[in-house]
């Protein structure tokens, strides 16, 4: 089946007109016609019907146009296999306010000339992203297996980057007025994390830290979005939640909410890349290596242990080309450095 019949009449069923789709392709709307004539010969149904304002999809071409998007998009993957820098280079972080994104943004203003696309995959199961990532989707996401016996052989994952905990209150809250916290004294206050998604990383992220401090992690709730949030630890006299220092968060100044840095130990949420093992975007060496020269963070670190027992793939980030070697200082949940 010619391809190039199936993208004319893909995108002549996006845009609703033969001459739309042809300027799109570069091709005449004569082409286009004779393209899809020759398609609705070889499936022996009609594909459209015309009207006054263009042509639409008859009942079979409704049928057949979700296979031919998907035969469109495989080819398209399959020729970015063997050219990626011919394209941006996709990687999916978890939001765009996030450290991931934040972390991109600095290396992008560092280095302007990157054809970066910044996509959110929306999803909590990183088992998705992972597929994505193996399927060609994005070239590498910020998610993090927590079992890495579940990665595929042919993706590999990396430690990007720590990102620092704060606790976010309100002006009312009992612990506003304090400059640094301890992770005792969190203790018996309600840590609000609404919506944590069974199987994420961040699941068994709060599972282990709330376990390890005895922490009051609630997670009841679904999660109406960061300024439903923010409203309601501006008006609670009890309720805080937990940041990445990081992570952007804007706010009304009446809320007058205050950011708390967590420290002996610092409460560390490690982030990690997954990206092929082999052909990944020439773009991804520089960004890996970029992130192997971010600092560390100072001062007794606290991990759970899924991001203690992976590892030292620090060194692999320099490197930006070997997999994961053995650890160093990372044997423990607790340790003296990033």
């Amino acid at each position: 089946m010619d391809t190039e019949a199936l993208r004319s009449f893909v995108r002549a069923a996006e845009l609703g007109q033969f001459q739309h789709a042809a300027d799109e392709l570069g091709v005449t709307p004569q082409a286009v016609s004779k393209r899809i004539a020759a398609l609705e010969r070889e499936l022996d149904v009609r594909l459209f019907t015309r009207t006054a304002r263009g042509v639409e999809l008859t009942l079979d071409g409704q049928a057949f146009l979700p296979h031919a998007r998907s035969v469109v998009a495989g080819v398209a993957r399959a020729v970015d296999a063997v050219r990626p820098g011919a394209r941006a280079l996709r990687i999916d972080v978890l939001g765009l306010r996030s450290a991931q994104a934040v972390v991109l943004h600095d290396y992008w203003r560092s280095h302007p000339d990157t054809d970066l696309d910044v996509v959110t995959l929306r999803v909590a199961d990183p088992r998705v992203a992972v597929a994505a990532v193996e399927a060609g989707d994005v070239d590498a996401s910020f998610r993090t297996v927590t079992d890495p016996a579940a990665l595929p052989p042919d993706l590999r994952m990396i430690h990007a980057f720590d990102s620092p905990l704060e606790l976010l209150v309100g002006p009312r809250h009992p612990l506003a007025s304090a400059r640094r916290l301890t992770p005792p004294q969190l203790r018996h206050h309600r840590i609000w994390v609404p919506g944590i998604a069974p199987r994420s990383e961040w699941a068994d992220f709060y599972d282990q830290l709330g376990a390890d401090f005895d922490l009051r992690v609630d997670a009841a709730g679904p999660h109406f979005g960061d300024e439903v949030l923010l409203d309601a630890l501006a008006d609670s006299a009890d309720m805080a939640t937990l940041v990445g220092a990081r992570d952007r968060y804007v706010w009304p100044a009446s809320h007058d909410l205050r950011r708390i840095p967590v420290v002996d130990p610092v409460l560390a949420y490690p982030l990690s890349l997954i990206l092929r093992r082999t052909g990944p975007h020439p773009a991804l060496r520089r960004i890996v290596a970029h992130l192997g020269r971010l600092p560390r963070l100072p001062g007794r670190v606290w991990r759970p242990t899924w991001a203690t027992t992976r590892g030292g793939d620090r060194d692999d980030r320099r490197a930006g080309d070997r997999d994961d070697a053995a650890g160093g200082d990372r044997d423990a949940v607790v340790t003296g450095g990033a």
